[in-house]
């Protein structure tokens, strides 16, 4: 039995995703819940299991590929453990029979289905327990020789066209004029989004002649033709010589979409303060020879991650988010922290749960899994969920400052700088200190000048003498 497995939708709302890479090819032996392909969705890479035994009969999507949600990537061969459906038109299409009656299946109220009833399924888009909908076939397209211009008449009985020795002249066929669109009826080649925005403005899709890949319709065809207008493809340039165009999609796209959202939303105030980190690296390095830090890794952006803690519970307003359906500010007594990691597919923002609860090697541990994870692509939708407070190290790249952007949805973000030996003033004498600067960007809404200022200078001042830590935690 055929079965094709179809690309589900992993994250919130998620309508594509890229096929990163196969783990299977055809005439492999394939397991309940074995990984078979990564995707790249708009937010992480994911790794799909797939919910059969069985041998794969076929890739049905290329590495590389965008594929919408709902559409076959893969087929596979299994065991007839159920009937086919065969419809009224000889269908052998693999459809799931129901749970009996009073069975349910795991995962919806109720009790598990008979054993002998239970189909082995992946958990979050497992069988469906209403009846199975069919949707109707195709009519068969007629054969060229029967297309004419106008009705041929009906043909004559078998025992008088038998009787007749002369050869039928071939039927002459008229060609019929070019349509402004896909044929009434026809599927039009569009994705989820632009089906609704077209819904949502009474266009019809299939009157459309789209001008996106393909001839797919895109929402520039929509609005055209809401607005009365014909869409027209544009001409794509050529091109140049030592220029690479590279598709935005995936983990990209979404940044994109969301630093925009943010910079055009929120408005962003930036102040810059220079601090003397040298006893902090002091402190980092007898931190690293501690026996609770035998298998961590620590940097001086521990330390920086803690100092943000502490004076986020001493300005909570520094950790809340502007809810303008509700007109309300929300101020969070917790802390999701957030660091920004860059990988080669793009820049995401995975935090800790409750930092803010986590003693300094734990926290330490959880920065660096953080971390390795995101180098690895591994990071998934759910740790990139529900940050309030975000952390971006550009010192790493040797930078000494820069004015972030806003994660969606978060009221601050700090910058920290490359640390490097600077001439300082210590005692009314010039000494060489390890200097770094700290950048702090807001949301003027909800953080003043005097609370971004205050913010930023008890960060500073324990980093300039981490025993603060102690006596402000």
């Amino acid at each position: 039995m055929r079965r094709e497995f179809k690309l589900p939708d992993v994250g919130e709302g998620l309508t594509e995703a890229e096929i990163v890479r196969w783990h299977v090819k055809p005439g492999d032996q394939v397991k309940v819940n074995q990984i078979v392909v990564e995707i790249e969705t708009a937010k992480s890479i994911v790794e799909l299991p797939i919910p059969w035994d069985g041998v794969v009969s076929g890739l049905m999507a290329d590495e590389g590929q965008t594929i919408d949600v709902g559409n076959p990537i893969i087929a596979v061969d299994t065991e007839p453990d159920v009937v086919p459906d065969t419809g009224p038109e000889g269908s052998t299409e693999a459809v799931p029979s129901p749970p009996a009656e009073g069975a349910v299946e795991p995962g919806v109220h109720g009790s598990p289905a008979p054993k002998e009833e239970r189909q082995a399924v992946l958990v979050g888009y497992g069988v469906k327990t209403g009846p199975t909908k069919r949707r109707a076939r195709k009519p068969a397209t007629p054969p060229p020789a029967a297309t004419v211009a106008s009705p041929a008449p009906a043909a004559p009985p078998p025992a008088v066209a038998a009787a007749s020795p002369a050869p039928a002249a071939p039927p002459v066929s008229t060609p019929a004029p070019p349509s402004a669109g896909p044929a009434r009826g026809a599927k039009a080649l569009a994705k989820p989004p632009v089906r609704k925005l077209a819904k949502d403005l009474g266009v019809d899709l299939t009157a459309l002649t789209g001008t996106g890949p393909e001839g797919s319709i895109t929402r520039d065809d929509v609005h055209a033709a809401a607005a009365g207008a014909t869409p027209v493809a544009a001409p794509q340039a050529p091109p140049q010589r030592g220029e690479e165009r590279i598709p935005v999609r995936g983990v990209r796209k979404m940044t994109a979409q969301a630093m925009v959202a943010s910079a055009f939303t929120a408005p962003h105030v930036t102040e810059f303060l220079q601090v003397d980190m040298t006893e902090t690296m002091e402190a980092v390095t007898r931190l690293r020879a501690l026996p609770d830090f035998a298998q961590t890794k620590v940097s001086p952006l521990l330390l920086v991650a803690k100092a943000v803690l502490v004076a986020a519970r001493r300005h909570p307003m520094i950790n809340s988010s502007w809810d303008e359906a509700a007109q309300e500010i929300v101020v969070k007594h917790y802390v999701n922290l957030g660091i920004a990691a860059a990988t080669p597919r793009g820049l995401i923002v995975p935090n800790v749960k409750d930092a803010h609860e986590l003693p300094l090697p734990e926290l330490a541990r959880r920065l660096g899994q953080l971390t390795e994870t995101a180098r690895a692509g591994r990071t998934q939708p759910a740790e990139m969920a529900g940050g309030t407070f975000t952390i971006t190290n550009v010192g790493v790249f040797g930078v000494d400052a820069g004015t972030p952007i806003l994660n969606p949805g978060e009221a601050a973000i700090l910058a920290f700088g490359q640390v490097r030996e600077m001439p300082w003033v210590v005692g009314g004498e010039l000494a060489v200190r390890r200097v770094t600067t700290l950048s702090l960007s807001f949301d003027h809404r909800i953080v003043d000048g005097e609370l971004g200022s205050l913010f930023l200078r008890d960060v500073g001042a324990m980093l300039e003498d981490p025993l603060r830590m102690l006596a402000w935690s």
